[in-house]
């Protein structure tokens, strides 16, 4: 979810392993055509969406308050061009998604991915402060006209729009609390709109949730230390690693609770969206190597390792010390391999390089790993820069992000659910050129070419019927074998 500025962000969901790392550009136009029929049957193509990004109407139909509402208008100055989400897309309004999902008919894809907005269903937070019955509505019938083109529903359960009532009542993620509210919100849920939704998500990208919410402060609520930014309260030592526990426990909570009661029945699935970049060493030196390491583990392994072993990475408990919160021995069990399929949101890359200095007296999540990130090395972009600084084309990437799953967290089915480029908004242009869009063509048939190479190689390294390339300090990982391909 890209939340600075003005920018369009188009959406896909990837399931690949690839090989290669640069970021090397390659031209649609003199390449081979790539169709449907270049994909194995069954595969799927989607759009993604977020409810705070594109429904609108905020305070219309009985909706309460998210801390996206709040933040934006506490803090106009940390959106680039101060804008909120009160009106955004005006998804809400069945004249808008209905033409929008036409258009996805149109084009021909086969999913859609959206968030249901807590606040939306939930004004004050819980099942005892009432249900929205006009919200419930809205995805009733947003579910309902998906269907109906042919398209299944793939549903966020939270994409960070936190009941503000919550974070008034206790904190919101700061508190135990949240994952007894959080699991009654997701049973009523599952219980209104399962019997037609097939794939579920608990979070998304909580790793970003985490660590520019608590940490850094320029993502809701906006909380850090004094010394990290321009936040009124909060300590960007310590609050970061207590929401990513109450967060992990709320994940553990929602998929024990569908697996139990309602998996068998509705015969859905239920996974997580993470979020990742890949990372390379800056050189080949070994304090580098152990950078890119440690990066990959603060990032994705923060949130994967517990998920998939019971508990955080060695490498996290080691530097945060008795900041990080210990997991018991019956909330370890209840993690270990506690999704159906994993979602991997991929933008990016980006160069590590060891921190040789360390502040002790200002500590924070944003510099515990010891790593020092840059898109630049010898004054070169890791890729072709686009209208968000931070976000670089490097296709190659994502082929290293799931075979860096595939081979360390026992190869579970493997979801892309946002990737995408960032163009600025430039009014001058006429619809014609506008509907050009070469940035974005070449970027989707980068994507999709190393996609399909990453297919490919999957069946290659099958055949040589490798027993076990996998990894990890946990004692219960997945069985290999296929890898599902998919793109939302």
């Amino acid at each position: 979810m890209a939340t600075r500025g003005l920018h369009h962000l188009s959406f896909l969901i990837l399931a690949c392993i690839l090989s290669s790392t640069d970021c090397a550009k390659q031209s649609y136009e003199s390449a081979e055509t790539l169709n449907r029929s270049s994909f194995p049957a069954g595969f799927v193509f989607g759009a993604s969406s977020a409810s705070y990004q594109s429904e609108g109407a905020a305070f219309q139909d009985g909706r309460g308050l998210s801390i996206w509402d709040t933040f934006t208008n506490n803090y106009p100055e940390k959106i680039d061009d101060h804008s909120t989400g009160a009106v955004a897309d005006e998804f809400y309004y069945s004249y808008n998604y209905k033409k929008d999902i036409l258009l996805m008919k149109n084009i021909g894809l086969d999913a859609f991915r959206f968030s249901i907005s807590w606040p939306r269903i939930l004004p004050k937070g819980k099942i005892s402060g009432g249900v929205n019955r006009l919200g419930v509505q809205f995805y009733n019938n947003l579910i309902n006209e998906v269907l109906s083109h042919g398209l299944q529903p793939y549903v966020t359960l939270f994409h960070w729009d936190l009941p503000q009532a919550l974070d008034d009542d206790y904190g919101g993620f700061l508190s135990p609390k949240i994952v007894d509210d959080y699991l009654d919100y997701v049973d009523f849920c599952f219980t209104t709109f399962g019997d037609r939704v097939k794939h579920w998500l608990t979070l998304n990208e909580p790793y970003e949730f985490t660590v520019y919410g608590y940490g850094s402060g320029i993502y809701a609520p906006g909380r850090c230390s004094e010394y990290i930014g321009n936040c009124t309260s909060g300590n960007s030592a310590t609050e970061p690693y207590i929401v990513g526990h109450h967060l992990i426990l709320s994940h553990a909570a929602a998929v024990t609770l569908y697996r139990e009661k309602y998996k068998v029945s509705q015969k859905g699935e239920i996974g997580i969206t993470l979020s990742s970049k890949w990372i390379v060493p800056f050189s080949k030196n070994t304090a580098n190597q152990k950078a890119a390491q440690r990066a990959l583990d603060f990032m994705l392994g923060w949130f994967l390792h517990p998920m998939t072993y019971g508990d955080y990475p060695k490498i996290m408990k080691s530097l945060v010390g008795n900041r990080l919160p210990n997991f018991t021995e019956l909330e370890s069990q209840i993690l270990k391999n506690s999704y159906d399929f994993l979602g991997i949101n991929y933008y990016t890359s980006f160069y590590a390089a060891n921190a040789v200095f360390f502040n002790i007296s200002k500590l924070s999540v944003t510099t515990d790993n010891r790593v020092i990130n840059s898109d630049v090395k010898n004054g070169v972009p890791i890729g072709e820069p686009t209208a968000l600084s931070w976000l670089h084309i490097c296709p190659k990437g994502i082929g290293k992000v799931v075979l860096y799953i595939k081979h360390n967290y026992g190869n579970p089915p493997i979801i892309i659910t946002e990737n995408g480029v960032a163009e600025a908004n430039n009014p001058t242009l006429s619809l014609k050129e506008s509907l050009e869009d070469e940035l974005r063509i070449t970027y989707h048939y980068e994507h999709l070419t190393y996609l399909l190479k990453a297919i490919n190689y999957h069946r290659w390294w099958l055949g040589f019927h490798i027993a076990d390339l996998r990894s990890g300090d946990g004692d219960n990982q997945r069985d290999g074998g296929r890898m599902r391909i998919t793109l939302v």
